[in-house]
């Protein structure tokens, strides 16, 4: 069986004689049951959130929470404002905010809108993070049951172990973006049928819309795909048992990308000249690349929150908790092994072919993981690898390499499907033989088990913010501004503008948030705004709890800094959180008091009116 034909159904009794409605029914009933798994599978993993969406926050990435979350609430004034989505005015005042060079995940932020308005973003970012995960396990499930396995088991299995592989589990820390698996198999779905004969204008449109989607959601993670697919087609092709069927596909195929590059770009040109082109874009991201590279030694490690982790055998080779892509195990890096090698012993020539080019995805996205240096249990070596001559080069230069990993577990995900189909598919010499494959997958898969993501609570909503009070001091589209100013550290700020626009109607602006822009070393991309003295000033006392006494020129700069951002009021809460450790409350109020003199005490905050090119007026 080759990867490119329809695996051929169950062997099944003759039906006795019924309505066509029923049949189907009966026929879609394994796959309802794969869906219901991942489904709780997944409110597992993300049960911390569902037991207080409002009150609950990821211990691990406070800061990606919030900006998902404020990318939630952007979408319903999207909607109310007629706003671009590609580009904000609401944040970063008064410059604004490319979003188009941003994870924006526009098409999210519009279908939950009605969600988003009516529950808040906190339940709405719990319920596509749940749908991520269930979807990408049910996708990958459907993906290798149409093209790759005969059984529904095997198939539910790899689908499974791919949407809940530690990857996408790490993932869930935060991302809704790296949690969309269900985009890959969904788009390679339409790739593989682009051959059918007579069908290329329908295919190629198809894809082209999907192609759109998937770049709206996870563009990063598109161009995996699309490098993949590269890589799977190419090899697969010059293969001497499948040249032919190429060489006879080959301008059907091209004549389907050629309508799906029309389409796909024709949806998006806006938004990829936004990205490349548009204001505020920038190249590459100001990440490490050798910093974001896998460890090879992580690969035969276990990730934080899984069974392994809980028997006390996880690792911390990863660069923070959610970007734990590969940790399978050294179990199931030997099972891949032994089950590719088995499986290519008992493999026609054809589906030998398919084998290959598997194998030699895994491989590439392997070395390609590991980044443009070798690091191996914790340590940075002197050793260069592949990565380093494709790291300056476009779209290369905006990867983490430690993503590519998450490749390598699709394709360990396809192995152990292919391996238990054929295990179930033909009978084997003895029940010896048999207990030794299920010991096998036993002992590969089990420590793999994810464990619910951490949860801590988050600092409740003031009154001031949740009940419209802040309407009395900052004109409908005004700035006004949260302490500390809205980093990636100090994100709370950002989540009450999430809130209130959400709720619709008048709004306030922010100076500063938590974003990807320009600023960094030879032009490219830094996180947030670059610093002005007065957001530096109260970042120290938030996040260092350095406690500063005013003097003039610290008034004159906040002056020129408030005229700079526009803004027309500040406040501080009871209660502040910070995105990685704790805040000093009282190192900003003290600040804050030193600076802007007595506040004022209004729905749970101090708040501070600040007058244009008076505030803060000099003591008398």
């Amino acid at each position: 069986m080759s990867v490119v034909e329809a695996a051929p159904p169950e062997p099944a009794d003759p039906p006795a004689v019924e309505d066509r409605r029923g049949g189907r029914l009966r026929a879609w009933r394994p796959h309802l049951i794969v869906a219901l798994i991942a489904l709780a599978l997944a409110a597992w993993v993300i049960s911390g959130l569902w037991r207080d969406p409002e009150g609950r926050v990821i211990a691990e990435n406070k800061g990606d929470q919030a900006f998902f979350e404020w990318l939630l609430g952007y979408g319903v004034y999207t909607l109310g404002h007629g706003a671009d989505p590609f580009y904000t005015w609401m944040m970063n005042a008064p410059q604004g905010v490319n979003l188009a060079a941003n994870t924006s995940i526009t098409v999210y932020t519009i279908l939950f809108s009605p969600l988003t308005f009516l529950a808040g973003p906190q339940v709405s970012f719990a319920t596509i993070l749940t749908l991520n995960l269930a979807g990408s396990a049910f996708a990958w499930h459907l993906f290798l049951r149409r093209w790759l396995v005969r059984k529904t088991v095997p198939a539910a299995l790899g689908g499974l172990f791919i949407g809940f592989a530690p990857g996408f589990v790490s993932h869930a820390n935060g991302h809704l973006n790296w949690t969309a698996g269900w985009v890959a198999p969904v788009v390679l779905w339409w790739v593989l049928r682009l051959r059918e004969p007579g069908r290329w204008l329908r295919h190629g449109a198809i894809l082209g819309v999907l192609l759109a989607i998937g770049f709206s959601i996870a563009a990063e993670g598109l161009f995996f795909v699309a490098l993949a697919s590269g890589v799977f087609v190419i090899v697969w092709s010059l293969l001497p048992a499948t040249r032919g069927e190429a060489r006879e596909a080959v301008r059907t195929v091209l004549a389907g990308l050629g309508v799906a590059a029309v389409v796909a770009g024709a949806l998006l040109a806006y938004p990829l000249y936004m990205h490349f082109g548009g204001p505020r874009t920038f190249t590459g991201t100001g990440f490490n690349q050798y910093h974001y590279a896998e460890d090879v030694a992580a690969w035969f490690g276990y990730p934080t929150r899984s069974v392994a982790a809980w028997l006390g055998l996880g690792s911390d080779l990863a660069p923070n908790p959610t970007e734990e892509t590969s940790y399978l195990g050294v179990p199931l890096m030997v099972l891949m092994v032994v089950g590719l090698v088995t499986l290519w012993r008992a493999a026609a020539p054809g589906r030998r072919s398919t084998l290959v080019a598997v194998a030699a995805v895994g491989l590439v996205f392997f070395v390609l993981s590991l980044g443009p240096g070798l690091k191996a249990g914790g340590q940075l070596t002197t050793v260069k690898l592949p990565y380093a001559a494709l790291m300056h080069l476009p779209l290369f230069d905006s990867a983490l390499p430690a993503r590519f990993a998450l490749v390598v577990a699709a394709v360990a995900g396809i192995v152990l499907a292919l391996l238990a189909d054929k295990l179930l598919a033909e009978p084997l010499p003895s029940v010896g033989e048999h207990t030794v494959w299920a010991c096998a997958f036993a002992v590969a898969l089990v420590p793999l088990v994810p464990l619910p993501i951490t949860t801590d609570a988050r600092s409740p909503e003031p009154a001031f913010i949740a009940g419209g009070l802040w309407k009395k001091y900052v004109n409908d589209g005004g700035v006004m501004t949260a302490l500390p100013i809205a980093t990636t550290d100090t994100a709370d700020g950002q989540r009450w503008q999430a809130y209130t626009m959400a709720r619709g109607g008048a709004q306030f602006r922010i100076p500063g948030g938590y974003f990807l822009g320009p600023g960094g070393p030879d032009g490219t991309g830094r996180i947030g705004a670059e610093w002005r003295h007065t957001d530096w000033t109260f970042f120290q006392a938030a996040f260092y709890g350095m406690v500063k006494s005013a003097d003039d020129f610290d008034r004159e700069q906040a002056r020129a800094d408030f005229a700079y951002w526009g803004v027309e009021a500040v406040f501080l809460p009871d209660e502040i959180q910070g995105s990685h450790t704790q805040l000093f409350h009282s190192a900003v109020e003290s600040t804050a008091r030193s600076l802007l003199g007595p506040p004022e005490r209004v729905g749970g905050v101090l708040l501070w009116r600040i007058r244009p090119g008076i505030d803060p007026a000099a003591p008398e």
